[in-house]
């Protein structure tokens, strides 16, 4: 099957490539000027990122950076621990950087790739369908902190993003269940098209050599870069692809980032929906199919009642946050998403007993 080319525009546009068996498309990719790369992966992916290194090796002189899987990866030490890396071996603004893993991985990279000489080439090589679909596309960089997740970030462009199917084998079904958090989501605000694939026959489109998975990643793809291309830096538009997010990223924080992101979305797309209802905007038939499809994909749609003090007060440390006003992306219907300011307490109390376990 060719490439397909999906191209995020905007002041400084980039394109996306997603296919399989691309990953000799890199120096392309990367270019002539540079004359070192590093590239940054997490352990589980040692042996792929030392096959890469030597492919790279024939044009470049590549440095691996290998850090702590998951979210674990997403600290100021491990950064510092790059630019060590980085720094010794002399990295000029010509040289570049290669985020090869899931999407904490992508996350770390592109805040290295950043933050280094204020800037220098960031290619994205996501491995996971979280990273494939969200993480390694529009320019968020960031790690967290102990009061929080994403903290600390900049907004920062790649120069490309290579998104080869053929990475996903060897992923556990359980990473990949979890990516399809995203992928709801991407349904849910505007590609309705995502559901239907899912509702037809999850099996089929949970598996990644499929016609309908690779649609489904195309299609969410798609979404993201139309959205970051217009609205780069989140003054608008952008805000919906926090669909869920709000309360995700608190039980994330609840949960000391050992749950994976998609399961923590999962959850809170079925918070938002039940907030949505209960302000008058979506019908039950929505909401209840938020919880067939997420429970099809064996995601979890509830929490357990008592840790709602908790949640809220890490929502309202969040960066989403408009000062002490919590900002919800919510649901008019299917496609149709609104941004839902500052709540009345008792209303998001009311729509967390209906997730709570």
């Amino acid at each position: 099957m060719s490439t397909t080319i999906i191209t995020v525009p905007g002041t400084e546009p980039y394109d996306i490539r997603i296919g399989r068996g691309i990953l000799g498309e890199l120096p392309e990719l990367i270019g002539s000027q540079a004359q070192k790369v590093l590239v940054v992966h997490p352990a589980t992916l040692g042996a792929r990122a030392e096959k890469l290194r030597l492919d790279l090796s024939e044009h470049y002189e590549v440095l691996l950076a290998e850090i702590p899987d998951a979210e674990a990866g997403k600290r100021v030490e491990v950064a510092s621990f790059c630019w060590q890396v980085m720094g010794q071996s002399d990295f000029t603004r010509s040289d570049a950087v290669i985020g090869f893993g899931g999407g904490a991985v992508t996350d770390l990279a592109g805040f290295v790739a950043a933050t280094w000489l204020r800037g220098i080439r960031l290619i994205q090589v996501p491995t996971t369908l979280l990273g494939m679909v969200d993480a390694s596309i529009g320019g968020k960089t960031g790690i967290n902190t102990n009061e929080g997740k994403n903290l600390v970030g900049a907004f920062y462009a790649p120069a490309a993003v290579l998104i080869d199917l053929d990475t996903l084998d060897g992923i556990s079904q359980m990473e990949t269940l979890a990516g399809f958090g995203e992928v709801v989501k991407a349904g849910f605000i505007a590609e309705p098209e995502i559901l239907d694939i899912l509702e037809r026959d999850v099996d089929i489109a949970t598996d990644s050599h499929s016609d309908e998975f690779r649609r489904m990643v195309e299609l969410s793809v798609a979404l993201k870069a139309r959205v970051v291309g217009e609205d780069f830096k989140e003054n608008g538009l952008r805000e919906i692809l926090n669909y869920g997010h709000t309360l995700g990223h608190a039980v994330e924080y609840a949960e000391r980032f050992q749950w994976r992101h998609g399961a923590a979305v999962a959850i809170g797309m079925v918070y938002a929906a039940e907030l949505s209802r209960l302000a008058g905007r979506l019908s039950d038939d929505v909401v209840d199919r938020h919880r067939s499809i997420l429970t099809s994909l064996q995601l979890p749609t509830s929490y357990p009642a008592g840790r709602w003090q908790t949640l809220l007060s890490v929502m309202k440390r969040d960066k989403k946050a408009r000062g002490s006003l919590l900002r919800f992306i919510v649901l008019d219907d299917i496609a149709r998403p609104v941004v839902l300011s500052g709540p009345d307490e008792s209303l998001m109390f009311a729509a967390y007993q209906e997730i709570g376990s």
